[in-house]
């Protein structure tokens, strides 16, 4: 028997709790993994993002198979990709298991020798179908199945709550769960930004990493006027052949001032190929706003967007693109258009020998979207 990693968000565990618990999905992308190393026997570990906890185990009783039929959502049902499951514990919110419980923490070979707290502490917790350590998955099992009798409540914090109590909008594309930050983590999160120390930003770094990758790759790079010579000496490879100074489009005057204005765009001959924000000391709502202002300036622009920012920042990046505002644009939310990568996932790409020979397409098994 193996483990494997199975993410779940609050609406998905929910639908599948709701929908009888005896098909699990995934999405298209995962095809290939679920139909060569998934075997029936094998154990699905639930893990809700959002909450951080561990909240069931699957077993798997049938190969992979694609059903478009909806299950997990009511429209657009991303995850295809699915399997007949027997539940073997399944847990309320309330009751599943914070992965920064001391005593889980300090036993999982993916989080014990990682203090607390540190950056990129979830790098291993990104994609379902991860393949988890024998130990780490036994030791879950075992721990799950206890508290599935033991019934221990963990209580939820005011975040995990809204996490759980999302408002529904409808939108051109259908009905869209969405969660509003309050006032004091706004607040929280500005201060936090001017507090930090600006004289080496390591976005800076992650924007010559992107530019770097891009330029391997065979596209033209444009960056901002005002970050080009920085981001440029972040660098170790020679950025000069392949960073563009003049935008080669012929849009109006209010859409060029947008792009202009991201922080690393690649273009191939005339058009863009992918756009980058890029999110540290300052707040995330920025980065979000040019990607919106773009869409609802050149609706007819479909190009993969990506918010890039710390392993930390990922619940709060994930958060800001389900906002409302961002849900209602005229040609569909950005939470559909617009996907997060993190420091960690540009600096594993950048390190790649053979980027010259790959295609951009690799950034699509790193991207993660918000549902």
């Amino acid at each position: 028997m193996t483990y494997f990693l199975d993410l779940s968000s609050p609406e998905t565990w929910a639908a599948f709790r709701g929908s009888g618990g005896t098909v699990t999905g995934f999405s298209r992308h995962h095809k290939t993994q679920a139909q060569r190393s998934l075997r029936i026997g094998d154990t699905l570990l639930c893990y809700l993002v959002g909450l951080g906890r561990w909240c069931g185990a699957l077993r798997i009783e049938s190969e992979a198979f694609i059903d478009e039929t909806p299950r997990f959502k009511a429209e657009g049902d991303p995850f295809i990709v699915r399997f007949r499951v027997t539940p073997l514990v399944v847990l309320d919110p309330e009751l599943a298991l914070p992965v920064r419980e001391p005593s889980i923490w300090s036993r999982l070979s993916w989080t014990r020798d990682i203090p607390q707290g540190s950056v990129g502490w979830g790098a291993n917790f990104q994609r379902s179908l991860r393949k988890m350590p024998d130990d780490d998955g036994a030791f879950l099992l075992q721990l799950l199945q206890s508290q599935a009798q033991e019934q221990h409540r963990y209580e939820l914090t005011a975040k995990e709550r809204r996490a759980l109590n999302r408002a529904t909008v409808r939108t051109a594309a259908g009905e869209l769960a969405v969660e509003i930050p309050d006032e004091d983590e706004e607040a929280e999160g500005i201060l936090e930004d001017k507090g930090r120390d600006p004289e080496v930003r390591q976005s800076h770094k992650i924007q010559s990493l992107l530019a770097e990758i891009g330029s391997k790759m065979g596209f033209k790079i444009w960056l901002p006027k005002s970050d080009r010579e920085r981001v440029k000496a972040a660098s170790k490879y020679d950025l000069a052949s392949t960073t563009i100074d003049i935008l080669p489009m012929n849009y109006n005057d209010a859409t060029i001032r947008t792009i202009e204005q991201i922080d690393v765009i690649w273009l191939k001959g005339r058009s863009i190929a992918r756009a980058f924000e890029i999110e540290h000391t300052t707040a995330i709502y920025s980065g979000l706003l040019r990607m919106a202002d773009l869409v609802a300036l050149q609706p007819d622009i479909n190009i993969p967007l990506h918010i890039v920012a710390p392993e930390e920042r990922q619940g709060t990046v994930l958060d800001q693109i389900k906002r409302p505002v961002f849900s209602l644009l005229e040609t569909g939310p950005l939470s559909e258009r617009c996907s997060l990568l993190t420091y960690d996932d540009v600096e594993e790409i950048a390190a790649k020998p053979d980027l010259s020979h790959m295609k951009d397409s690799i950034l699509d098994d790193y991207q993660i979207f918000a549902h």
